[in-house]
């Protein structure tokens, strides 16, 4: 196994085993390297190095030579190193090189995906010496993606995963944590915190996987009436951790529904400022949605919805200047949960529509999944939700345009669309 995955709960024993599985390691192998990450830099020195189950611990004292507590790192007489770098700082793993890794509580990383994809290429070391398990990560499990991903085998190479609980350690335990434990039997947070358990994050997300109506493989896609593509870009060019996400959506009518919306494409990528302007531009001028091979039938994006903040401001101008029909949104002082929550209506209603999966009855289309794992656990899972702003600002600009209604708009929403109106004079009409 490449990758071995401890998911467990609470004082089950993981930093245990995993301080002696790479002290181990690292004494047995002489001249090797080995990286302990966690979420911060107290996290390392506190719990990893100097806590009661920490390397500090469970290395003899004879084999270390010196420890430096500034630099987080455990020299030993042999040669070999046992160096520390934060989560939290995740372009400190450049440069480095290891024989292999830990990581601990990998489920609370502030930077989840930006810090493990940069210490998967500090991993690069061989030693024949050394067996193929290259990392292990010990963590209470959070219902975040990579973790899944992880769980599931689909990232880390061959992954090996053990569960433990809080009672597999029961003999080490006071006797009074577990009994403060029962009021948790039976619980979610029982689930994950005593035993380990990864909880389904859509459980408890606002939107429901089962609100979405799925349009069969088979049947050919539905005449287009207009389409927009929503564009979540990131922040600026210094955010490395957040894509940029698209939505692309297409209104149609559906028989004894009305007036209908499907999702047409979804993609995130981490694209430069340039790199984004382009693809925007490219796709609008080439990619015809809903054509089926069918001459004629196919529509180009008619809309480019974009959030109105940071990059999205200069890439609206550029846009514009290029003769593409961009419109910028505003979600004024809607925070994510709000906007999430005013376009929620519709998708429970059977108005929105996503493609099936030709091979696998009952599921969505392969491209459409990451979109719907993201959306509707929303905000349990916590992580990116790109997705979440793309769509929520495409459903909600269809329902203000009056594209989509279950019913009557309470009030005159238009200054969200920050370049549609110039400015408006309200009147009291109560004023005498």
């Amino acid at each position: 196994y490449d990758t071995m995955l401890m998911l467990a709960g609470r004082g089950a024993g993981k930093t245990y085993t995993a301080s002696n599985w790479i002290g181990q390691r690292a004494a047995l192998f002489n001249g090797t390297r080995w990286l302990v990450t966690a979420p911060t830099s107290n996290d390392i020195r506190a719990t990893c190095f100097e806590g009661d189950s920490g390397l500090l611990n469970i290395i003899p004292p004879s084999l270390i030579a010196n420890y430096n507590k500034s630099l987080f790192e455990i020299h030993l007489k042999n040669g070999s190193l046992i160096q520390g770098i934060p989560g939290s700082e995740p372009e400190r793993y450049r440069g480095k090189q290891f024989h292999g890794a830990w990581f601990d509580e990998l489920a609370a990383f502030d930077y989840l995906d930006d810090a493990w994809d940069q210490a998967q290429f500090t991993l690069r070391l061989r030693d024949p010496r050394i067996e193929r398990v290259q990392q292990i990560v010990t963590t209470t499990p959070k219902p975040r993606e990579l973790i899944v991903d992880l769980n599931e085998g689909k990232v880390g190479g061959d992954v090996y995963v053990v569960n433990a609980s809080s009672y597999d350690n029961k003999a080490n335990l006071s006797k009074s944590f577990f009994k403060a434990l029962e009021a948790y039997e039976g619980t979610d947070l029982g689930k994950q915190e005593i035993y380990g358990a990864i909880l389904d994050p859509e459980d408890a997300g606002i939107i429901k996987r089962r609100w979405f109506k799925l349009w069969p493989a088979k049947m050919p896609s539905p005449k287009l009436e207009y389409v927009i593509a929503s564009y979540d870009p990131a922040t600026s060019e210094k955010t490395v951790n957040d894509p940029t996400a698209c939505t692309v959506w297409g209104i149609f009518e559906q028989q004894d529904v009305g007036t209908c919306v499907i999702l047409l494409d979804a993609w995130d990528a981490h694209l430069s400022y340039p790199e984004l302007r382009r693809k925007v531009i490219d796709d609008f001028k080439e990619v015809v949605y809903g054509a089926d091979n069918t001459f004629g039938k196919g529509r180009k994006a008619d809309l480019i919805l974009m959030e109105d903040k940071s990059a999205g401001i200069s890439l609206i101008q550029e846009l514009q200047g290029a003769g593409v029909p961009v419109r910028g949104y505003n979600p004024g002082k809607a925070d994510k949960v709000q906007r999430v929550n005013i376009v929620a209506p519709l998708i429970a209603k059977g108005k929105v529509y996503v493609p099936a999966d030709s091979d696998k009855p009952g599921e969505v289309a392969p491209w459409a999944k990451r979109f719907m794992r993201q959306v509707c656990s929303f905000p349990e899972s916590g992580g990116h939700d790109d997705y979440v702003d793309a769509c929520t600002q495409a459903l909600r600009y269809l329902r203000d345009a009056g594209f989509l209604n279950i019913d009557p708009a309470p009030y005159d929403d238009r200054e969200d669309y920050a370049d549609a109106y110039g400015p408006r004079n309200r009147v009291n009409p109560y004023a005498a």
